[in-house]
């Protein structure tokens, strides 16, 4: 489908006003981007040097690079020195490790708009008129987006506060300035998505605060680097994401930049042409905004509304970095914005399991803020329990202290120098496992003992039932037992490099729940890789005393069925009972229960049951119908841009009941 007709399919399910609105501003853009790109390309976007010739920030950051020593002392104590020293060293080198790419060099000169996993260029021109999104291609223009966020730079930043060798901070300047020169303000490929010039404007920041007294880079550097900083502020204002009815992390992300650039530039004196768009305005609307968006993209529970357990992650990032920013220069956000970030943590804390990881429901795009800990290390990108630590800080709260105290990350520590350790007392305390939980407003129901940990997604389809960064997984789960995963959500792989493997990690086929031939719970087109129908219309049953039960209405409508689950957790077993509801004129279809295990999983076939085995812990899988289990392939992608081979159990369906037990062997 072109992308004209994808667009007149959307736009004909608008309301009259909205649609009139929308297509009234798509020919005024057009218009405006015709004569703006033509007048850009004839004269480069730029502004008068001399106006940041004395300009110098003056704010509170999230760290005081002052007290080089206490940081010294604290990285060397963390046994991080090391590994600090090596990545700074892989980045001089430019090898980078970017979305599954592996290590990989980038020579010499790095092309800041390649897609270096695949080779593709993207031209530079006016980055209105730049395709990002070519499916007939396996380009994916998040590798250059990625790799322009610079959140490389604190990692250059410590390497240069541990060692004073000066090639880190003039690799910093060199890439700086190569990047500026390849990439002319809206012209080029990292010039097309405002969240990711947000994001680099951030990172950039954080370079500044790590660089800012080297004597080796000169005050006509910082007067470019500012001048530019200060485009990306404009370029962001005048280039919101902001959507006709539900907005998502791209606007957040938008606003952070704002947020950061208008403290950034607070006492910057603009000039008369800037009256209109000034960093004082940026600040005001992105705290205004901010407030304004925690209230409409996070639901009551506390969940992100886009039904992705990492993009919640990634959310709450945005928030609570910019949080402690904002309390650290004397400004406070309202009491129900602190309510409701403290809840985000808690669910990131709640969903976490035994082996540190949350499950991956929904998109996982392995997507960062700011990294201040562990760039390039081999880090599982499901674990975030850096956050629950930092928010463990923000909020005073010793469970999050105490739940995140073993991941060994040191994200807290640059916001907050001064940690005291929890006391022993707490500590036994907190040693008490997590209770059972329901996001009832987003659908997540946990049910958990000292062994078993159980996730089920029973909930609307992400951003208001518009799909999104929704999977197909209703009733589906996912289980770990003494801390080791078996049955898991398969993950996400990629986005636009391989629309047809995009779809298949979205489809119902890859998750733990009823599979009716090829039909999925909600219907999507094939090239329309974020946009999912919302046909399941779920409904919780029940939840309590370790027990759910969940329906769906998704093959009601294509097959003349409904699906129930319930889920009953015993001491050290689980009951699963699927129920296949047939209304009249039903049609007949091949039916099946799969189960995705963890790739570390061994099967071992008995007369009546499996033995699954993964790291000494074994359970066992029985089906009391009897019903025989077939072994297939199948894939895992744990993050972004690698998939790797796994076992799927696959049973079909013979009566209108299928029970399943698993017990701990």
């Amino acid at each position: 489908m072109s992308d004209l007709k994808i667009y007149f399919k959307k736009a004909i399910k608008l309301p009259p006003k909205t649609l009139i609105k929308k297509i009234h501003r798509r020919i005024n853009n057009k218009i405006y981007y015709s004569i703006r790109a033509r007048n850009i390309t004839k004269n480069p976007i730029n502004m008068d040097s001399n106006i940041f010739k004395n300009f110098e920030p003056n704010i509170n950051f999230l760290f005081d690079i002052n007290k080089k020593e206490r940081y010294i002392q604290e990285l060397k104590k963390s046994g991080k020195e090391e590994q600090i020293i090596e990545q700074a060293d892989k980045i001089c080198n430019h090898i980078f490790n970017l979305l599954g790419s592996g290590d990989t060099n980038l020579g010499k000169e790095i092309k800041w708009n390649e897609d270096f996993k695949t080779g593709f260029v993207w031209e530079n021109k006016f980055c209105k008129n730049i395709k990002t999104l070519d499916l007939n291609n396996n380009a994916d223009v998040k590798v250059p987006w990625e790799l322009s966020r610079f959140q490389h730079l604190p990692t250059l930043g410590q390497a240069y506060l541990l060692s004073d060798n000066l090639k880190y901070a003039l690799e910093f300047k060199n890439q700086i300035e190569d990047w500026i020169k390849k990439n002319p303000v809206e012209m080029s490929v990292n010039w097309t998505c405002a969240m990711d010039v947000a994001i680099r404007a951030c990172n950039w920041i954080i370079g500044y605060y790590f660089f800012k007294n080297c004597s080796k880079i000169d005050k006509k550097f910082w007067i470019k680097f500012n001048k530019v900083l200060y485009l990306h502020g404009k370029y962001i204002f005048n280039n919101l994401e902001k959507a006709d009815q539900y907005n998502g992390n791209h606007y957040l992300s938008d606003l952070a930049g704002l947020i950061w650039l208008g403290l950034y530039f607070k006492n910057f004196k603009y000039d008369k042409e800037e009256v209109k768009n000034n960093p004082k305005i940026w600040l005001n609307f992105g705290l205004k905004e901010f407030e304004k968006e925690m209230k409409s993209q996070v639901n009551p529970d506390g969940v992100d509304y886009e039904a992705s357990t990492a993009y919640h992650c990634l959310v709450t990032e945005l928030f609570l970095f910019t949080s402690i920013l904002c309390s650290k220069n004397n400004i406070a956000f309202s009491k129900e914005y602190r309510d409701k970030l403290e809840k985000m943590i808690e669910f990131i804390m709640n969903i976490t399991k035994p082996n540190g990881y949350i499950p991956l429901l929904g998109d996982m795009d392995s997507g960062r803020f700011v990294v201040l800990s562990d760039y390039g290390r081999a880090r599982d990108k499901r674990d975030f329990r850096y956050v629950i630590a930092l928010g463990g800080e923000h909020f005073n709260r010793d469970d999050f202290k105490f739940y995140s105290s073993n991941n060994n990350n040191q994200t807290s520590f640059w916001c907050f120098e001064n940690i005291p350790k929890i006391k022993i007392k707490i500590k036994e305390k907190l040693s008490i496992n997590l209770e059972l939980k329901t996001y009832k407003d987003s659908g997540y129901y946990i049910l958990r003992n000292d062994k078993i940990y159980i996730i089920i997604k029973c909930g609307p389809n992400g951003i208001n039932g518009n799909g999104g960064h929704t999977h197909n997984d209703q009733l589906s789960f996912e289980l770990n037992v003494s801390g080791k995963d078996f049955i898991i959500d398969p993950g996400t792989y990629v986005y636009t490099a391989d629309y047809k493997l995009r779809n298949l990690f979205r489809s119902t086929s890859m998750h733990n729940t009823l599979q009716v031939e090829n039909i999925e719970q909600n219907s999507f087109e094939e090239k329309e890789v974020f946009r999912i129908s919302n046909e399941a219309n779920v409904q919780l049953l029940d939840f309590s005393d370790n027990y759910f039960k969940g329906r769906h209405y998704g093959f009601m409508d294509k097959a003349g069925i409904i699906t129930e689950r319930e889920v009953k957790l015993e001491d050290k077993k689980i009951i699963i009972n699927d129920f296949i509801i047939k209304i009249p004129g039903s049609f007949r279809f091949k039916k099946f229960i799969r189960f995705h295990l963890d790739k570390d999983v061994e099967i071992e076939k008995k007369h009546d049951y499996l033995i699954l085995t993964n790291k000494k812990i074994k359970i066992k899988l029985f089906n009391l119908q009897k019903n025989e289990y077939n072994i297939e392939k199948s894939w895992v992608a744990k993050e972004y841009g690698i998939k790797e081979e796994t076992n799927v159990i696959n049973c079909e369906i013979k009566n209108c009941i299928i029970n399943t037990i698993i017990e701990i062997a």
